[in-house]
Parts: structure tokens; sequence; C-alpha cells
């Protein structure tokens, strides 16, 4: 393999908070554009998130200063996205979506302004997509000469048709967040300034499940829309019997008995 130089300047926040992680990209003076050095510090934070189980149920991605993510920083492609570097730079890149992609808690992408290119990748990569109804979303890989990756466009087609993806990929336009809604590309879409209150109220909605439920269904979702249900059926039975044999289902009985709100500990 062979070396990349590992560009400065990259800031990447996590911030547990009443159950949730928050996962900040803090390049505002860049869009958030994702240089290798962030791309290669994405793992190990959504790992440390993940390893705080009784203080991270869900995790949410945030970029900073009004833009998810403009995408992957160009100026850099010279140097680490050229020539034969530029396979080493694609297995960096997808190591960390399938990182967030694995997250055994569920994800959500908070979306604010630009959401482009490498930064829609990790939008995909996530489980839920909310969205201010200002944001915008593209693929502009036509538009720099490029291929967009085969593993993130096989996220692309558990989420939208083949003729929406197309329209993504052929024209390299910004489309809005009515678009992303009525296309299926995001969950939901709320007026800007409202937007971090519903995120938050959804993974605190998120965040009060029985841990050992949500990690099932997370894993059974991948497994179904992947077409891997077969490979998977022996995790998935394992996970569901974890459930039925864990402290939180009998606290989920009783709770239910006792009109109470249940307190769940995961495990």
């Amino acid at each position: 393999m062979h070396a990349l130089p590992a560009p400065e300047n990259f800031r990447l926040h996590i911030e547990p908070d009443s159950g949730i992680g928050w996962l900040l990209f803090d390049r505002a003076h860049k869009r958030n554009a994702f240089n290798l050095a962030m791309w290669r510090a994405l793992p190990e934070a959504v790992e440390t998130l993940t390893q705080q189980a009784n203080n991270v149920r869900v995790i949410v991605l945030r970029g900073l200063g009004g833009h998810f993510g403009a995408g992957a920083d160009i100026a850099e492609f010279e140097t680490v996205r050229a020539g034969r570097a530029a396979e080493d730079y694609d297995r960096i890149h997808e190591r960390s979506l399938k990182a967030l992609e694995q997250a055994h808690v569920p994800t959500i992408a908070m979306v604010e302004g630009y959401c482009l290119g490498g930064g829609l990748a990790i939008a995909l990569a996530c489980d839920l997509r909310i969205s201010a109804d200002d944001a915008l979303f593209a693929l502009p890989p036509a538009r720099l000469g490029l291929a967009f990756p085969l593993d993130a466009l096989a996220r692309l087609r558990t989420i939208l048709s083949a003729a929406h993806a197309a329209e993504l990929l052929f024209t390299g336009e910004r489309f809005d967040a009515s678009w992303a809604l009525r296309t299926g590309l995001i969950n939901a879409a709320y007026p800007a300034k409202e937007l971090e209150a519903h995120v938050r109220k959804r993974a605190l909605r998120i965040a009060a499940n029985a841990p050992l439920s949500l990690k099932y269904a997370k894993a059974a979702i991948a497994a179904l829309w992947s077409g891997r249900l077969n490979e998977e059926r022996g995790t998935l039975q394992a996970l569901a019997r974890a459930c039925y044999e864990s402290a939180d289902y009998e606290e989920g009985r009783r709770a239910f008995l006792e009109r109470r709100t249940p307190v769940f500990r995961g495990r």
C-alpha cells in the first residue's frame, strides 16, 4: 500500500450527551469538506462513541458552520487521489463509511446546507437522514471526471430508484430538500431553525428504547435490504435470542404492566 500524506487542520469532535453521541465536523472554512485526515479519523471517532454503551445509544452526525459536508477536499486530490495513490484513498474512504454503517447503534445524519459528494456518501452510510428544508444534495463526480465508489452506490441503491440515482449521477446538479424528501433520500425535512430540536427529539426517542432490540433491528435491516439474510441468519437469531434472554425484556414487560416508562440498561 502506498503511503499517503496526512493533511493538517482537520477537526472531528465527539460529544456524548444524554444518550446521544454527537459526532461533529468542524471545518467550516471549507464547508466541512472532508480531507484525508478526517477520513482516517472517522472510524476511531465512531468506535469511541459506540464503546460508551451506557452513555451513547444513538449517534448524530452534524457539520458545524451551517453545512453538513461539501464533499471531499478537492484541493488535496492532486497529491492523495491521483494515480495509484487514488486506490489507497478509496480504501481509506470506504473503511470510514463501513465503520459508520456497521456501528452497533443507530445513526442519524443531521443535514444542513451542502450535502455533496463525500458528504452525501457519509449521510448514506447513516440509518436516518433528517434535513433542513433549505439543504442541497448532489453527487458531482461526473463534473470532476471521477467515478462514485461502488460501495457508496450500493448504499444509494437501497434508498433510491435507479431513475433517481441516475438523475443525481448523470446531471451532477444540486437538488433541494423537497426533491430529497419526495424520492426518499431523506426521512424528514424541517425549517432550519427547528432542525436541531427535531433531531434531538428523534434521537432521544431512539435512545430511550432497548439497546439490544435496536442492535437486532439494525442488523436485520442491513441483512434483508442487502439480500444477505441467509448468510446472516445465524447471527440474527443469536441477536434475537439475546433480546429474549435480557433483563431489558423483563423490564419492558414490567414497565408495561405497571404503566410506567421502562429504564433499559442494555443487558
